[in-house]
């Protein structure tokens, strides 16, 4: 998958359901049974999950590096705000001009 959040949280939530299925199939209470799978599932996933906790934390690293001038470069949010204002000013394409000019 090329979205690291969604592969490590379904792989994730894939282990826990997992175990906690197995424990309610060995019928195990419920409340443990869900302790116990949250349990099992964090320690497989610090084990066997270390390339996909990297590739997350580098897809964080990459949304919140700074530019050269010290703020965030964000092109997604840029892309939003080009469109919006493409959309403003063809509702009102008089609303950049100063009024008192």
């Amino acid at each position: 998958m090329k979205n690291p959040w969604l592969s490590y949280t379904l792989i994730r939530l894939s282990l826990f359901f997992g175990v906690f299925l197995a424990l309610i199939a060995l019928q195990f209470n419920t409340f443990f049974a869900a302790i116990i799978a949250a349990a099992v599932s964090f320690a497989i996933s610090l084990v066997f999950l270390d390339r996909q906790r990297k590739a997350m934390s580098q897809s964080v690293a990459e949304k919140l590096a700074r530019n050269t001038s010290g703020t965030y470069e964000d092109k997604e949010n840029d892309l939003e705000n080009d469109l919006m204002d493409s959309e403003a000013d063809k509702k009102d394409p008089g609303a950049d001009q100063d009024p008192k000019a």
